[in-house]
């Protein structure tokens, strides 16, 4: 279990690092942000604030305890807004390999997703609760 949850850590914070960067950045700094959103993917403006808002509330989802059906709902988002902005890339005209770094954080939602239910599966182990059999009819 340790180990389980020493991966978990690793690949969780290593993802939020690179979703609270992604957002803070966009927010604090539009300008390349706007480069590459709007002006070379074709998004509208009011993406890049609504996306990075959506990111730094999705790291502190992850990071608060409890949760489990709201982080279940962020490790989707994360999935849904890196899986997009490969495919936007590819369909502006980039190559693969100028998506490596997008790729990257996708296995890292991914991996840190796996080692999440991983615990859980732990967790749920340790305190099964004895079935209730007195209550049955």
């Amino acid at each position: 279990m340790k180990k389980i949850k020493i991966l978990y850590w690793i690949f969780t914070v290593l993802m939020v690092l690179l979703m609270l960067f992604s957002g803070v950045s966009a927010l604090a700094n539009p300008g390349p942000s706007n480069t590459l959103i709007v002006g070379h993917l074709g998004y509208p403006e009011y993406f890049v604030p609504l996306i990075s808002v959506a990111k730094i509330v999705g790291v502190l989802v992850i990071l608060v305890p409890g949760f489990p059906r709201l982080k279940e709902w962020v490790y989707a988002g994360f999935v849904f807004d890196l899986g997009m902005a490969v495919y936007s890339c590819l369909a502006v005209g980039d190559s693969i390999a100028n998506t490596w770094f997008i790729l990257f954080g996708l296995a890292l939602v991914f991996a840190s997703y796996l080692f999440y239910h991983r615990m859980l599966k732990f967790a749920s182990a340790d305190n099964q609760v004895p079935a209730l059999s007195g209550l049955q009819g």
